[in-house]
C-alpha cells in the first residue's frame, strides 16, 4: 500500500493554489481547471474543486470546512519562511509565530485561505523524524 495525498476541496481552487505555491515554492500541475497537484517531496498535496466532489460521493465534502487536520511541511528554517510570507502580508491568520516547542522542533503555525491549519517546521535534529 502507498499513501499517495492528501486533498483539499475548495470553493476557489485558483485562489488556494496559488497560495500553496507561493508557500512552498513548487509549481501546481493542473490536471483539469478543477483539479492540481503540489509535488513537494515523498507527498503531494492534491487541490480539488467542490465540482469534483459529485464525482465521488455529493455532498461528502464541504469547503473550508475542517477544523481537525493539520497540514504539516518540514523546511529548512522556519524564521525565513515567516519573513518570506508574512512580509508581504501573504499569510494574515498567524496562528503561532515561530516558536520553539518543548519535544525541540521550530514552528509556524498559520491557516491557508480556507482556513485550514498549516505547521511549517523544522527539526530540532537533522535526523528527527517529522
Amino acid at each position: 500500500m502507498d499513501f499517495v495525498s492528501i486533498r483539499v476541496i475548495t470553493g476557489d481552487i485558483a485562489r488556494l493554489v496559488g497560495f500553496y505555491e507561493r508557500a512552498t515554492g513548487v509549481r501546481a500541475r493542473w490536471a483539469t481547471e478543477d483539479f492540481a497537484e503540489l509535488s513537494i517531496g515523498s507527498a503531494t498535496l492534491a487541490i480539488g474543486s467542490t465540482r469534483t466532489v459529485p464525482m465521488f460521493a455529493p455532498g461528502s465534502s464541504h469547503p473550508a470546512d475542517n477544523r481537525s487536520v493539520i497540514l504539516e511541511f518540514r523546511v529548512d528554517d522556519v524564521d525565513s519562511v515567516y519573513r518570506n510570507l508574512t512580509g508581504t502580508g501573504f499569510v494574515r491568520d498567524v496562528v503561532k509565530e515561530p516558536t520553539t516547542m518543548p519535544w525541540g522542533n521550530r514552528s509556524l503555525l498559520f491557516r491557508d485561505p480556507d482556513g485550514n491549519l498549516v505547521n511549517f517546521f523544522t527539526p530540532a535534529a537533522p535526523h528527527m523524524p517529522g
